[in-house]
């Protein structure tokens, strides 16, 4: 791999400084959030997607917004529901009656930011038309294929403790997922933090109102997964990587185990990290740190494990612990 020159390198690192600005930012928002909003950022950085597990009222939606607005993204949200149509997220063809002909209406799909809200919540054919835009970037209708806006991110929200009246999503779906985060329950403090700033008059709906600026642009964003797919990875690396995903396929407790799929995502995720983090080479403690959000939606438990109380992170933990960590 060639040396970068003095102007790559500045760009980098300006990337960089803009990209980290973000946390400072969305933090006038979003309290005690920092591990999700940094999962959104690496999944920007490796063009995926991200799957948020949280109770309602840990402020999933905001964060998204948030995250809009302070890198200049259009952001829009679906509120998915069991009669919503595939049509609905898309956009269809509609019949204009001056013209005598139909004109393709585009669907909320066509944004920056799409915050698909209670993904679960809506059946299984609503939720396949994600597919095609989250895997191609596009989305065809009456046969024509039209092309998603870049960056393109999803955020589907999915409530860990109410299922009832929920269309789980299929393995090759989660799989779409580059990173499942998540959301926790603020700390104590944060969530006095959180009262106060609404005694204040934080108004969630109004974000420019409580401060919030463009800190990074698309060009920024373009400029910094140039510098990550620059990042090097060496043969040990890989077969680390590899050796942790395969681990998964022989583990007692899942009936199902990491994909090659998965194993590449790993490796793009660790690499993003690895550049946010001021590197260009990535080293094992870069895989561990992205293993259990890459990794946590693409294994699936046996229910006798699951009856023992053991989880997916557990497994994923244990595996991180006993594969030997190149030196």
């Amino acid at each position: 791999m060639s040396a970068p020159t003095p102007e790559t390198a500045e760009n980098s690192d300006g990337a960089r400084a803009s990209l980290e600005a973000l946390r400072t930012e969305i933090a006038k928002a979003v309290v005690g959030q920092d591990s999700t909003v940094t999962g959104l950022v690496v999944a920007l950085l490796c063009r995926g997607h991200v799957l948020l597990e949280g109770v309602p009222g840990v402020a999933k939606t905001l964060l998204v917004r948030a995250l809009a607005a302070s890198l200049e993204l259009d952001t829009k949200r679906v509120q998915f529901t069991p009669d919503l149509m595939p049509s609905d997220v898309t956009g269809s063809l509609v019949y204009d009656a001056r013209t005598t002909e139909f004109s393709f209406q585009p669907g909320p799909v066509f944004t920056n930011l799409l915050l698909a809200d209670e993904i679960n919540r809506t059946p299984p054919k609503t939720q396949s038309s994600l597919l095609e835009a989250m895997e191609e970037r596009q989305v065809t209708v009456d046969g024509t294929p039209r092309l998603l806006p870049d960056p393109f991110l999803v955020a589907a929200t999915q409530n860990p403790v109410e299922y009832e009246g929920t269309y789980p999503l299929p393995e090759a779906q989660l799989d779409r997922f580059l990173l499942k985060l998540t959301v926790s329950l603020p700390s104590r403090d944060d969530e006095i933090n959180v009262l106060a700033r609404h005694a204040e008059g934080f108004n969630p709906r109004d974000l420019r109102a409580a401060g919030l600026r463009p800190v990074a642009t698309p060009a920024d964003l373009e400029a910094a997964r140039t510098a990550v797919a620059g990042t090097s990875v060496s043969t040990e690396i890989a077969g680390y990587v590899v050796d942790i995903c395969r681990a998964t396929r022989d583990s007692p407790s899942l009936t199902l185990g990491v994909s090659p799929r998965g194993a590449t995502a790993l490796l793009s995720t660790a690499r993003a990290w690895a550049w946010l983090t001021g590197r260009d080479y990535v080293i094992p403690d870069d895989v561990k740190a992205l293993a259990l959000p890459t990794l946590r939606h693409r294994i699936q438990l046996r229910p006798e494990a699951e009856m023992e109380g053991v989880t997916a992170d557990s497994v994923i933990t244990a595996i991180l612990a006993h594969v030997p960590v190149p030196r």
